[in-house]
C-alpha cells in the first residue's frame, strides 16, 4: 500500500513494503510554517498515539510532530539534521521525519485518505 494517509495534525503516513510506516508533515503544514530551520528528530523508542515525537522549528514558529499511531520508531531521517530545508523542498519525499512499526498495522487504513484530508484543509481555510 503506497497510498498516503493523513492526520488532522497535518502529518502524512506511507506504509512501506517492510511494514514500517514513514511519517512527515504535509505540504500544507510546511507552507504554514514557512522556512524550516531546525528539526528535532525522535528517539528510537516506543511512543503512544498523540505523543509529541519530533519538533520542527521555522522562522515563524515551532511546532510538534505527533505520533500518529502507537508504535516504535525504528529510523529517523538523519539528512534533516544538517539540511532541515528538505522539509520545505520535498515534504512528501526527502523531507520525511521518521519511520515506525505500528502496534496495530490495520490502524493506518483508518486515518484520513487524500479526499478527507483535502476536505479538512478546505474547512480550515473557510473557517
Amino acid at each position: 500500500m503506497s497510498e498516503l494517509r493523513f492526520t488532522e495534525d497535518h502529518e502524512w503516513l506511507r506504509t512501506e513494503a517492510d511494514g514500517s510506516v514513514t511519517v512527515g508533515i504535509t505540504a500544507f503544514a510546511q507552507n504554514a510554517l514557512g522556512d524550516v530551520v531546525y528539526v528535532q528528530l525522535p528517539e528510537l523508542q516506543r511512543y503512544e498515539q498523540g505523543a509529541e515525537a519530533s519538533t520542527v522549528e521555522s522562522v515563524k514558529a515551532a511546532s510538534g510532530v505527533y505520533m500518529p499511531l502507537t508504535g516504535e520508531v525504528v529510523a529517523v531521517n538523519q539528512q534533516l539534521e544538517g539540511n532541515p530545508e528538505l522539509v520545505n523542498e520535498d515534504p512528501l519525499g526527502e523531507g520525511w521525519f521518521f519511520r515506525f512499526i505500528p502496534a496495530d498495522a490495520d490502524a493506518v487504513a483508518a486515518l484520513l485518505d487524500q479526499d478527507a484530508y483535502d476536505r479538512l484543509i478546505k474547512a480550515n481555510a473557510d473557517a
